[in-house]
């Protein structure tokens, strides 16, 4: 069974040049996810998920934010034109932890 969460979270502009678009994941969701995948992160500590917004579903990752002591989750610029997001939105979403492909079966 493949662990999903649905919150409500703000979108937020990550201050720098890049411009990119964020959630943070509630305090007890991030704690979850980091307790049910320890060990088990990729690179800078990302983690492979689905994420879903207004019927807009894509895949990323999450990545460790030491700040808020949670996870990021990116929302590219397709999925924020898509659902009409800006900076401050109040957003729905359902996650769902990707598994590793990598493995048979």
């Amino acid at each position: 069974m493949t662990p999903s969460y649905s919150f409500k979270t703000e979108l937020r502009l990550y201050p720098g040049e890049a411009g990119w678009h964020f959630l943070t994941l509630p305090p007890e969701v991030a704690d979850d996810i980091r307790a049910l995948t320890a060990g088990a992160s990729k690179a800078f500590g990302s983690i492979k998920v689905q994420a879903k917004v207004d019927g807009h579903a894509w895949q990323t990752s999450l990545f460790r934010d030491s700040k808020s002591a949670s996870y990021l989750l990116p929302v590219k610029k397709e999925i924020r034109d898509k659902a009409h997001l800006k900076d401050g939105d109040s957003v729905q979403v359902q996650l769902e932890i990707g598994t590793d492909h990598s493995r048979p079966g």
